[in-house]
């Protein structure tokens, strides 16, 4: 498909969504699903993930721990071709009071996340190049533009991922120019449990979940030209 042409639209695509067991992850399924593509939604949680299910009829779920490379693998394997999405939404926040805060259980669970990206993209990478509308995207954060003593370890593993995300839409625009990656960044997320359970809160400058699964839908409106290797900031 030439660049210059309209976005295909997500209807009949075959979307996974990683990290789904999230409120984020249950709006992006849903919407995905509303929107009409097929969705596959992953999780390391059985029971969560099996809740993700009931919330969002359609969807199909797999359990895997995308922390192993190995395990990531087997999932591939079992899904099969086409893949034409991947969302990833791994995420957490840990802080510390300043550097010397930063610990190593706070670090180790950061550079999880970071990890789970670099093993999910490299085993799905072949499927989204081959894909004629392949697309692929993770949440970072602005906090990468302007970092803080406080969230080092936060931060340095969302740079991490961002660089990763760069270097796989180098790829693409070298290999395959019908396929794009796109980091989606935020202050931070909001939904309505949230809401509800802290009705004080203004939670201002954050995101909500709703916007997010907009933005990913969106996704597969434009152009592979238009997206790989942009950084969406998000409101």
């Amino acid at each position: 498909m030439s660049e210059t042409v309209a976005g295909p639209g997500v209807t009949g695509r075959r979307v996974v969504v990683t990290g789904a067991s999230s409120e984020s992850g249950v709006a992006v399924c849903a919407a995905l699903v509303e929107a009409g593509a097929e969705v596959v939604a992953v999780g390391s949680n059985p029971a969560k993930i099996s809740a993700v299910a009931d919330r969002v009829p359609g969807i199909r779920t797999e359990v895997a721990d995308l922390s192993d490379p190995a395990a990531v693998t087997a999932l591939t394997d079992r899904l099969g071709a086409p893949v034409d999405g991947l969302i990833h939404l791994v995420g957490g926040w840990v802080g510390g009071a300043g550097i010397a805060g930063q610990s190593d259980e706070g670090w180790a669970a950061m550079e999880r996340s970071f990890r789970t990206l670099r093993n999910v993209l490299r085993s799905f990478y072949p499927a989204l190049a081959e894909s004629p509308a392949g697309r692929t995207a993770f949440v970072s954060s602005v906090s990468v533009d302007a970092p803080t003593a406080s969230g080092a370890d936060y931060t340095a593993a969302k740079a991490a991922s961002e660089s990763w995300m760069r270097s796989v839409a180098q790829g693409f625009a070298k290999n395959a120019p019908d396929a794009a990656a796109v980091i989606f960044a935020v202050r931070s997320l909001v939904d309505e449990r949230m809401r509800a359970a802290s009705p004080e809160k203004t939670f201002a400058g954050a995101t909500d979940v709703g916007t997010l699964a907009e933005a990913v839908v969106e996704l597969w409106n434009g152009t592979a030209g238009e997206l790989n290797g942009r950084r969406l900031v998000l409101q």
